[in-house]
């Protein structure tokens, strides 16, 4: 679905999953530094968005999603996943009840899966599900900011900004009175520089939640009776991950950044030593430079240096070994 915003002076689309919206409008450090500095706001009109409404919503979801939301308070916002039998993460839904309607907005294009599995999982429960994308663009306001949110508009709230889900037919006026607008690679910087992952980014067929931190912000271990519990449990309680997620600062004086899948080495062993694991994220940030996300081999130690293709790579502790 195309943004009408990319109409706006400069837009440059995106690319891959994210088409549809701006990667930016031209000046990429502005518009990061316009975000962290609490002004602007990004297009993220790209992502699905999925409602759950009836009186058994939150008890229905509770029993599918890896987070604790049966006694959700009105307004609090929370993430939760959805795992597959075996652990593997499959969804990852960014939410907020509204005291009628379960609001979550999703990464592009999964929208339709997700609905598919929640309507195979109704039974005899109050609940409609329903897919609210072409109804509601997600605008994302960040941390810091004093936009007026409009009269009505469901917001979800959390450390990192604010997401409205605002009507579709309001984007272009509302950035008209909210600009300038920022484009989804100042977004992605600072994600990358929250350590922040990003389903289908940090995640790979295999991927459990251990590996990317998302214990305790999208799973809640003091809760069971959801598929691929049992992985979680078991993992927390008697093991280890095999992977972790990292955080690189990246050789400054390469012109590319290393692309998403590119393989991590020793720097000692060089490009043709062993594989230790791979980019899932490499940003441009306006103060740290070349930064990225990485998937490691859990036993490969913290201060190891790493080699990205041909970018040299100092890792930061993301998920403890």
């Amino acid at each position: 679905m195309k943004s009408p915003l990319l109409s706006l002076p400069g837009a440059v689309p995106a690319e891959g999953v994210d088409e549809g919206v701006a990667a930016h409008y031209g000046e990429l450090f502005r518009e990061q530094r316009a975000l962290a500095d609490g002004t602007g706001f990004v297009d993220l009109s790209h992502r699905g968005v999925v409602t759950v409404t009836g009186s058994d919503r939150l008890s229905w979801l509770h029993l599918l999603l890896t987070q604790h939301v049966s006694e959700l308070p009105t307004g609090q916002a929370t993430e939760a996943l959805i795992l597959s039998a075996n652990g593997h993460i499959e969804h990852a839904l960014y939410l907020v009840d509204d005291g009628e309607t379960i609001w979550a907005h999703v990464e592009p294009g999964t929208q339709d899966a997700l609905i598919a599995y929640l309507e195979s999982m109704k039974f005899f429960y109050r609940v409609e599900v329903a897919d609210r994308t072409a109804e509601f663009a997600v605008v994302h306001l960040p941390a810091g900011s004093i936009a007026t949110v409009p009269d009505g508009v469901v917001v979800r709230e959390t450390a990192h900004g604010r997401d409205l889900f605002l009507p579709r037919a309001d984007l272009e006026s509302y950035a008209e009175a909210n600009g300038p607008a920022a484009g989804l690679l100042a977004y992605e910087a600072l994600r990358v520089e929250a350590h922040r992952p990003r389903l289908g980014f940090e995640t790979d067929h295999r991927t459990i939640p251990h590996e990317l931190g998302w214990i305790g912000t999208a799973v809640h271990l003091q809760k069971g009776c959801y598929r691929g519990q049992e992985t979680v449990a078991r993992v927390q309680n008697l093991g280890k991950p095999p992977r972790r997620l990292v955080f690189l600062h990246l050789d400054g004086s390469e012109v590319h950044l290393p692309v998403a899948g590119t393989p991590l080495h020793l720097a000692s062993e060089g490009a043709e030593g062993r594989k230790l694991g791979f980019i899932t994220t490499a940003v441009r940030h306006h103060e740290l430079g070349p930064i990225a996300l990485a998937l490691i081999k859990r036993n490969v130690p913290v201060d190891a240096e790493l080699i990205a293709g041909d970018t040299a790579a100092a890792q930061e502790v993301v998920v403890e070994p």
